[in-house]
């Protein structure tokens, strides 16, 4: 399997972890609001992501406490500027159509768009290419 396609593979997969846990707090909290749902859902996207992202698409081990704060608050800082792509998407969608079709629509396009800018950050400052 290919290192592009585990991305793909592992993008839509935190997608779907970020939309099941959005539709999840609807559900079991229905006086939750779209925000709270949105942020849940980006939480446990960004979880999910992290992790199968350091294992599996650059292979990096544990490199001591220090480089492992500095990878995650990297990931996490490029994290916040994709997010804002996809929660921009995600909430005109919904802002201009309403329907929960457009809302997830928006976001999946949204997401499409900050997990490959993601991937070349990453990739050039977060995981070091040798061991890409």
């Amino acid at each position: 399997m290919t290192v592009a396609f585990r991305y793909v593979l592992f993008a839509v997969l935190s997608t779907l972890v970020n939309f099941m846990t959005q539709e999840a707090v609807l559900v079991l909290v229905p006086w939750a609001s779209l925000a709270l749902s949105i942020v849940a859902g980006t939480a446990t996207g960004f979880a999910a992501k992290y992790l199968l992202d350091k294992r599996w698409i650059f292979n990096d081990g544990y490199t001591g406490g220090r480089d492992e704060a500095r990878k995650v608050g990297l990931y996490g800082l490029f994290s916040i500027v994709t997010t804002a792509v996809f929660w921009s998407f995600e909430l005109t969608a919904w802002a201009i159509w309403q329907t929960d079709l457009a809302k997830y629509a928006g976001g999946a396009l949204g997401l499409a768009i900050g997990y490959a800018a993601k991937y070349a950050l990453d990739r050039r400052f977060v995981f070091r290419a040798e061991s890409v």
